[in-house]
């Protein structure tokens, strides 16, 4: 895991080493063992290494094929670089991935990517061409924010690289992005909170040169959902613990330490039962729970440690040292984040390097095998009846004295079915609605939306069922720019790195294609997925409702956080940024100070926005 910047222009002179230094080095924290720079005049690239596989200088980026005219960067893993190099059948310099990335391209070209399984993002150019391949993985694991404009093409692993460039490039406010973030929590792909930088889109590679830029789509969720799915259950439960294993294998490959995050919950614990199974040792896992809170579940966690005989590291924090995170949270993400379990992320990653370099991570399970509500609530409201009468549905759960029927009131407010399942999506998180947002903005600021969530319908080989399009859209949305983006600044802040497992695009392919029968059964969620995970752990020790890698953030911005509220959703900060009309958020203020509490998030994600406005000074 790495931090990769760098630039192409279109005469020299545009910009200079110190620029490519400047904005490398500001990702430091991503790669704290090496630095290193190609320039000249046409192209810069910068790299911060963490090293993971072959440790020594030799693996050092920015890495040269053997006659110096190609030259690579790269952040990520390559799981089956072994295998590639068989087949590349080249006398090799390294025993690092790198080096194997760099000969397939020589040798197939920008198709090489195909063969890749693991998390990248890749950089290549060629010094005689003046050309620059990017690559970015299937389900965008790792990111890449570009930058094009005025003769320069920027690149960087986090926007703080391409915001490193001001004053020499101009970077103002995106107010659909604004929009979006309010709806969602977090800023979509392609988009960025800057108008002028974007989002590199995943399952994609693009060429630059003096032609401009050329994107190249050779991987999409959408693209491989099949005319027919799996419904025998034994055969796809033989299929799915081989893919597990196989796929847990290849990222247990490293030359450093390395451990699990282990939730007690279904997919940490699978994920770690497979590495425990696969370890001559007993693996490293690390919890953390709150000492002073309801929130504290790492007892279930070392219930799993003790069956399956893992090395646990369990951590009691104080609610103090999650709040002290909370300035170094919204800066690490650059852009409005709202999701404030990468607090309690950020919180297990930072104790856990004190042990390991890297994690495996049990994301993704909920998106693939149907964990969350919202797939319930997807159902519920595919009924024609029920969307004919959602209105006075709506109108009669809302004067419910029950703040919580009063939350679920919310979801039957949406006019348009083809924007359903953002709706959705945003009241299940507790953001605000599309019709909320068109009165929170101030009428300078755009109500507008970056993303068509139903823009793959008709192309699909198969009608999909309403949970199966609100998975689908998580997968696209809220796994990619949400929850992968938490687990990479959170852990790369102390600058660990992280692997997702369940993430391997053959199970995403083998989840995709997979009947709904066998990711619910009589209410169970996960039912394939936990009937896998049953064959290590005891079902028993799974009896408890869901609850989330959560914190109290309710409570803490009524108490400890109150001051937060006090001046990031004040008349001041509303004035002075000029997004938010003061108005109408502080109804929603005084609401939750009067016991409205699922509230919390929307006052929350207005700090973040202000907070982070406030730091990075973007003007519309």
């Amino acid at each position: 895991m790495c931090g990769i910047t760098g630039f192409v222009l279109s005469s020299p002179g545009l910009l200079n080493n110190e620029h490519l230094q400047k904005m490398t080095d500001v990702q430091a924290h991503r790669g704290p063992d090496a630095a290193g720079y190609f320039f000249n005049d046409f192209c810069g690239l910068g790299h911060r290494r963490l090293s993971i596989l072959d440790l020594s200088e030799a693996a050092n980026q920015p890495f040269y094929s053997s006659d110096g005219k190609t030259v690579i960067v790269y952040n990520g893993e390559v799981y089956n670089f072994k295998e590639i190099a068989a087949k590349l059948n080249v006398q090799l310099r390294t025993t690092s991935d790198t080096e194997v990335i760099l000969e397939a391209f020589l040798k197939w070209g920008p198709s090489m990517v195909n063969e890749l399984n693991g998390m990248f993002a890749i950089a290549i150019y060629q010094v005689d061409a003046k050309r620059l391949y990017l690559f970015r993985d299937r389900l965008g694991i790792k990111p890449i924010y570009t930058y094009n404009s005025n003769g320069i093409f920027a690149f960087s692993s986090e926007l703080k690289g391409i915001l490193a460039l001001r004053p020499t490039i101009s970077l103002s406010l995106n107010k659909i992005a604004v929009a979006d973030y309010l709806h969602l929590g977090y800023v979509p792909e392609p988009i960025s909170i800057c108008n002028e930088v974007a989002k590199f889109p995943s399952g994609t590679y693009a060429v630059i040169d003096g032609n401009g830029i050329q994107y190249t789509s050779y991987w999409q969720p959408e693209e491989k959902i099949g005319s027919e799915v799996e419904r025998d259950e034994q055969r796809a439960k033989t299929k799915l613990i081989e893919l597990v294993n196989s796929s847990v294998q290849y990222r247990m490959i490293s030359d450093v330490p390395f451990g699990t995050f282990l939730s007690g919950g279904i997919d940490s614990s699978l994920v770690t039962a497979v590495a425990q199974r696969n370890s001559a040792t007993p693996v490293n896992t690390f919890s953390i729970g709150f000492a002073e809170s309801k929130y504290n579940e790492s007892h279930h966690a070392n219930a799993v440690a003790v069956h399956l005989r893992t090395n646990h590291h369990e951590f009691l924090v104080r609610e103090a040292h999650a709040i002290e995170l909370i300035d170094r949270m919204i800066d690490a993400y650059d852009e409005p984040f709202a999701d404030s379990s990468a607090i309690p992320t950020m919180l297990v990653s930072k104790l856990a390097r004190n042990h390991v370099t890297m994690t495996l991570s049990g994301d993704g399970g909920d998106e693939l095998f149907m964990g969350y509500g919202s797939y319930a609530w997807a159902q519920r409201m595919s009924n024609p009846a029920i969307r004919m009468l959602r209105k006075p549905i709506g109108s009669l759960l809302e004067k419910h004295p029950s703040s919580r029927i009063k939350r679920i009131s919310n979801h039957f407010k949406f006019e348009d079915s083809a924007k359903l399942r953002s709706h959705i999506f945003s009241q299940e998180i507790y953001y605000y609605s599309r019709a909320e947002i068109a009165r929170l903005l101030t009428s300078g600021s755009s109500v507008a939306y970056s993303f068509n969530e139903t823009a793959y319908d008709d192309a699909l080989a198969r009608k999909l069922s309403a949970r199966e399009q609100q998975a689908l859209f998580d997968v696209r949305h809220y796994l990619k720019d949400d929850l992968l983006c938490k687990v990479d600044r959170a852990t790369m802040q102390f600058s660990l790195e992280t692997r997702v497992p369940l993430l391997d695009y053959r199970i995403v392919e083998f989840a995709l294609n997979l009947d709904e029968s066998l990711k619910i059964r009589n209410g169970t969620s996960k039912y394939l997925l936990k009937e896998v995970l049953f064959k290590y752990v005891p079902e028993e020790m799974f009896a408890r409702p869901k609850w989330g890698f959560s914190i109290p953030l309710d409570r803490w911005l009524q108490k400890e956080l109150s001051f937060l509220v006090d001046r990031y959703a004040s008349q001041q900060a509303c004035d002075t940024f000029g997004l938010i009309d003061y108005k109408q958020l502080s109804k929603y203020v005084t609401a939750y100070r009067n016991g409205t509490m699922y509230y919390y998030n929307r006052i929350w994600q207005v700090i973040v926005l202000h907070r982070l406005l406030e730091r990075i000074q973007l003007k519309p």
